[in-house]
């Protein structure tokens, strides 16, 4: 040891450590996928009778709704679409054989929906609810230039945040008098990692992970299972890509993997690949948080510049 300075002794300590980690973390994250698949047998017919899906006509939450009915589950649709409603209603009660039942609703608007939505819903047996529903940008875009500032933060905040904290109250108690349910609230990788440009909605889904967490906290030893899973970009119309990759799966194979995990990891993206991205930006910014804030700025300034671009709001 007598060759080496104090510093590259104390470098060659940092490199070790980072190595164990990495290698701790890649462990625990395929331990994770592969134990949850192996493991899971969660009968959520037996939570329950009816299964609420919100913004369940398209993307993730049509999926979550399809993988219930498959499972047995009859499936309340909430949404904004009456048309989206009903086309899937049909398309569940076809394929599954189950009942359905819709109630259209816009969370973007004021409280009064919630009023109905309770009467829609009071006396049916709900054993999972997926507090699904959920809006983002149009665009990355720096907070005080956000398109139609106050109408675009106050919807954000009603669907990402009201919506999910007023329908769990109208289903959790039933839960708890049953002694059984799962709730699954699907939140964002964004709130797990920098999120320049998208400010307003990775907040919100900070708040799905921290609401996540209080509640399973509280009513674990009720019987209740409660998950939060925080996805990357999946193939959506939020998200508008529409074509899968590796990092983007289709909703049918990022619902798959999802599901597995239901009973096993409460705080998850839910996919693999996700992941392993969240914990590529996490160790950068453990390393230097300037170069991994800086990667990601880049990334959403220049998402930001092809969508100006291509709608011609800058010069080309």
């Amino acid at each position: 040891m007598s060759n080496f300075t104090g510093l590259e002794i104390i470098a060659i300590i940092l490199i070790v450590l980072l190595l164990f980690k990495f290698l701790k973390d890649i462990l625990k994250a395929l331990y994770t996928y592969a134990f949850g698949r192996i493991i899971s047998c969660v009968i959520f017919k037996s939570q329950g009778k009816w299964a609420l899906v919100t913004g369940g006509t398209d993307g993730i939450g049509k999926e979550y709704a399809r993988a219930l009915a498959a499972r047995g589950c009859d499936i309340v649709l909430i949404s904004r679409s009456l048309e989206k409603l009903q086309a899937t209603a049909e398309e569940l009660e076809r394929d599954y054989n189950i009942l359905t039942k819709i109630i259209q609703a816009d969370f973007s608007e004021d409280d009064n929906i919630y009023e109905n939505i309770e009467k829609e819903i009071s006396g049916l047996e709900i054993g999972t609810l997926v507090n699904n529903v959920g809006i983002s940008y149009t665009y990355p875009e720096y907070f005080c230039e956000l398109p139609d500032w106050d109408k675009l933060s106050s919807s954000l905040i009603r669907v990402n945040i009201v919506s999910l904290t007023k329908i769990t109250h109208m289903v959790l108690p039933g839960m708890v008098r049953r002694g059984r349910g799962i709730v699954i609230n699907i939140g964002s990788a964004s709130s797990m990692i920098p999120s320049p440009l998208l400010t307003v909605y990775a907040a919100t889904k900070a708040y799905v992970d921290k609401f996540t967490e209080g509640l399973e906290m509280e009513y674990d030893d009720k019987g209740i299972t409660i998950q939060c899973v925080m996805p990357g970009f999946v193939c959506s119309n939020m998200s508008g890509i529409r074509r899968s990759s590796l990092l983007a799966p289709t909703p049918q194979d990022f619902v798959k993997s999802a599901m597995n995990l239901v009973g096993y990891a409460s705080r998850t993206t839910g996919y693999l690949p996700h992941s392993f991205f969240v914990w590529v930006i996490n160790s950068i910014c453990s390393v230097s948080n300037t170069i991994g804030v800086w990667l990601v700025t880049r990334s959403m300034l220049n998402s930001r510049r092809i969508y100006l671009k291509k709608n011609k709001k800058i010069d080309a």
